[in-house]
């Protein structure tokens, strides 16, 4: 008599992440004074497409920031080396303050232009804080499949949060789409945002790809 065929179900199987993608979060709040967050509160704001940023969008060049800008920069190196794996330097291109008042979130984006981009939040955080949120993006976003909630994984989760505290200094892929949610509570919500380009050499000069930077 045949043996019946093993259930699919039944069989072994492995699962193994094929790419994976970091966010990094580290606090530097030892590095921000309250002079410094009054300071950063008082540069002159305007209208963005739904909060407020500030109209000064290098601001890590100034010099009342110092000590923050030195502090993002060792933990980008950290990132770069520990993470990434690369030699290269990470450099703060633009930086901007952002103020979501109650009500207000940020839709979702990316940042061009730009390898890592970094979100550093300065200030006292509301209650609630207003997630952080990346989004899976892939050729198949099209496809609306529902995923069972008691099996959500790091292979089909459609998005993850990152609940912000005052002092964490959150690194990530510019390319990765992301947005903030709605500031659930009375009181404005600040962080200060920022892209990198890395610095040095990178390809290969007998594959005519040198660029120096």
């Amino acid at each position: 008599m045949a043996t019946a065929a093993k259930p699919a179900a039944a069989r072994d199987y492995t699962a193994k992440p094929l790419f994976a993608e970091p966010y990094f979060v580290t606090n530097i709040g030892d590095a921000i004074s309250d002079k410094q967050v009054q300071f950063i509160k008082s540069v002159k704001m305007i209208e963005n497409q739904m909060n407020h940023i500030s109209e000064d969008l290098y601001l890590f060049d100034r010099p009342e920031l110092r000590s923050v800008k030195k502090a993002v920069h060792e933990a980008l190196a950290t990132y770069a080396q520990e993470v990434l794996g690369i030699a290269h330097r990470l450099d703060v291109t633009q930086s901007w303050s952002l103020m979501n008042p109650p009500g207000v979130g940020m839709h979702a984006h990316t940042h061009s232009n730009s390898l890592v981009s970094g979100s550093l939040y300065y200030a006292p955080m509301p209650d609630p804080p207003g997630n952080m949120v990346f989004e899976r993006t892939n050729g198949y976003r099209q496809i609306e499949l529902e995923v069972d909630p008691a099996k959500t994984s790091i292979y089909n989760a459609p998005r993850n949060a990152v609940v912000p505290r005052q002092g964490d200094l959150v690194l990530f892929s510019s390319s990765i789409l992301h947005f903030v949610e709605t500031n659930q509570s009375k009181e404005d919500r600040y962080s200060i945002a920022f892209n990198t380009f890395p610095r040095g050499k990178i390809g290969n000069f007998r594959d005519v790809s040198e660029l120096k930077l």
